[in-house]
């Protein structure tokens, strides 16, 4: 492994890296408890952290590290805590599931899935889902729902409209709250992705909305689909929200409408081109039984990810997260201490590579602080 590239700006890095970075948390499948401001998931995970052994983070993540998918649930609950000690123990848990632990980047295939409400995001993945499991391999789902303000769970429980065989341990369906976050994701969510992609074949993020703003599903995920409704007006709204810039796969849903779908996909693929992306793939699907269009949707993405770079994405979706932390956390002041976003992506990219993300914040942090002091 490459050494830090040593720099005017990073000199203080001759002391251990250490995390300083919140987590806002995954959503509370329950409501939160009376008398408490914590989400139920938060209580579990602070149990798992009180006790020493199969509940530590360290624990979970080498259980995760081999394969163990039963330890899922207890490693999101963790990673849901926003305590200290719960930052701390999350911070153990990604570290044995980071390329430094595996020896290589994680082997799961993470996909983003995309689309304004009611465009049939949740028909595709039920259908996805199964097919990636006649496949044989293992699928996790993080489905994003916005957040309740009251309790700060997820409002919308995606996770209950996408059908999978509940007693089948090699699917996985959570969902999770954006907790305010204009781009959908909140850092909680990065971190589940990445523990989950040490343990699972597939990991997909599913976001509600899209729009300019709501674009970092494609800082996280190796491949996204953005999905589209016919005759919605979402190839107009694509275009002026520049979403066009995102989708490695553009996905119609309801291709049993016939003439209204075929023409929407038609307008994708006469959008795309006057974009200058016309390589872009447009598939139509169909989830009403038999599924249409669902092999060769699944053929696509495996298609785009066998051409990616996976070690430059997966090293760019860690900067950027970085990054993402660094700025929810700090503020836009704390940016600027450290030059701008350009700035410190160039300083982030500098680095080794397959440094995680909790160390690339405490380094911002770090340069931050001897640039501005303790203000920010």
């Amino acid at each position: 492994m490459t050494s830090l590239r040593r720099g005017r700006s990073l000199r203080s890095l001759r002391e251990p890296l250490v995390s300083e970075v919140t987590h806002p948390g995954l959503s509370a499948r329950g409501r939160t408890a009376e008398g408490s401001d914590e989400p139920q998931g938060a209580q579990g995970a602070r149990a798992a952290i009180d006790r020493p052994g199969e509940g530590t983070g360290a624990e979970l993540g080498r259980r995760l590290r081999e394969g163990e998918r039963s330890a899922a649930p207890a490693a999101l609950n963790l990673i849901e805590d926003r305590s200290p000690a719960g930052r701390e123990a999350a911070a153990a848990l990604l570290a044995e599931v980071s390329p430094a632990a595996l020896g290589d980047e994680a082997g799961a295939h993470l996909v983003g899935v995309t689309g304004p409400p009611g465009a049939g995001k949740s028909s595709l993945l039920s259908a996805l889902v199964a097919a990636w499991r006649e496949s044989g391999r293992t699928v996790a789902v993080l489905a994003v729902d916005p957040s309740s303000k009251r309790s700060g769970g997820s409002l919308l429980g995606d996770r209950a409209r996408i059908e999978h065989d509940p007693g089948d341990d090699g699917v996985l369906i959570r969902s999770t709250a954006a907790a305010g976050r204009l781009g959908g994701l909140a850092a909680a969510t990065r971190a589940a992705a990445q523990a989950l992609a040490a343990a699972f074949d597939v990991v997909v993020v599913e976001t509600v909305g899209v729009g300019q703003s709501e674009t970092e599903v494609e800082e996280l995920c190796d491949t996204v689909a953005v999905v589209v409704q016919p005759g919605s007006g979402d190839t107009l709204q694509f275009l002026k929200a520049g979403i066009m810039e995102v989708p490695d796969l553009l996905v119609v849903t309801k291709a049993d409408l016939g003439k209204v779908a075929r023409a929407a996909r038609r307008d994708l693929a006469a959008a795309l081109s006057s974009l200058g992306v016309s390589e872009t793939p447009v598939l139509s699907v169909s989830s009403v039984p038999p599924p249409e269009g669902i092999a060769e949707l699944a053929a696509a993405i495996d298609q785009h990810r066998g051409r990616l770079d996976l070690p430059a994405v997966r090293a760019r979706a860690r900067r950027l997260a970085a990054l993402s932390e660094f700025a929810t956390e700090h503020g836009e002041r704390a940016v600027r201490a450290v030059g701008g976003r350009r700035a410190a992506e160039r300083t982030l990219g500098e680095l080794d590579p397959a440094l995680e993300t909790a160390a690339l914040v405490s380094l911002l942090d770090r340069t931050a602080r001897e640039a501005d002091g303790e203000r920010y």
